[in-house]
C-alpha cells in the first residue's frame, strides 16, 4: 500500500496536469459526446446520460490505480 503523502502528491500532480491541459485549450470537449452516450431532447425536456464516457473513465482509472498499487 502506498503511503498517504506519496498518494496525495501523485494525485495533486495529476490534477495539475489535467487543469493545465484544460486551460491551454486542449480540453476534453469530446468527453460526454462519445458514440453510445444517450442524449434525448424533447420540447421542454432534455436528458443526457454519458454511459460510454462513464465506462471509459472507469477503465482508465482502474488501469492507472492498478499501476500505482504495484
Amino acid at each position: 500500500m502506498m503511503e498517504p503523502g506519496r498518494l496525495l502528491v501523485i494525485l495533486g500532480l495529476g490534477l495539475t496536469v489535467i487543469g493545465g491541459l484544460m486551460m491551454s485549450g486542449v480540453g476534453f470537449g469530446w468527453l460526454g459526446r462519445l458514440p453510445g452516450d444517450i442524449h434525448i431532447e424533447r420540447e421542454g425536456f432534455s436528458f443526457h446520460f454519458p454511459i460510454v464516457t462513464c465506462v471509459l473513465v472507469s477503465v482508465v482509472l482502474t488501469l492507472v490505480l492498478g499501476l500505482l498499487r504495484r
